[in-house]
């Protein structure tokens, strides 16, 4: 994911009417490094999430695809890298099913890789972590909701 220049956050900016400025500021209080994507997800994101989770399986997808799989060191530390795009994308999402979604995928993509990273007991133990992590999310949701990412986790 871009982030969206100041000009173009300005101008969506004036705009919004005061009291959608007020949350928008405060919300950004909690963040430092990350100002600028989480306005840009707030400002022509957050009303479409799907596409939002769409734009960071394209980005994960090219991190996959560049990755050097000559050594688990070296995709060990692309993995790791990816896993951490997850979590500060995730913390933009208003929704809590992001992260799950993102995490699903995050474990299909590391099951397709080559060579399996089942082999390397360092990598193994991060996709069983998240497995892991997958499974205290989801049982926060609604059962319905619950269900279906079960399906998805079983499929993995």
């Amino acid at each position: 994911m871009k982030a969206a220049t100041i000009v173009t956050i300005k101008k969506e900016l004036q705009h919004l009417p005061k009291e959608d400025l007020l949350q928008l500021c405060l919300r950004l209080g909690r963040f430092k490094k990350e100002n600028k994507e989480l306005l840009t997800y707030l400002l022509f994101q957050a009303h479409d999430e799907d596409s939002y989770i769409e734009n960071i399986k394209e980005t994960l997808d090219e991190y996959f695809e560049s990755m050097n799989t000559d050594s688990y060191f070296y995709m060990k530390k692309t993995i790791r890298k990816i896993l951490r795009l997850i979590k500060t994308y995730s913390r933009y999402s208003i929704t809590k099913t992001t992260e799950v979604e993102l995490l699903l995928y995050f474990c299909e993509r590391l099951n397709q890789l080559k060579p399996n990273i089942h082999r390397n007991r360092t990598l193994d133990n991060l996709y069983q972590r998240q497995i892991i992590a997958i499974e205290k999310k989801i049982s926060t949701f609604h059962e319905d909701l619950q269900y279906d990412f079960k399906v998805q986790l079983d499929n993995l």
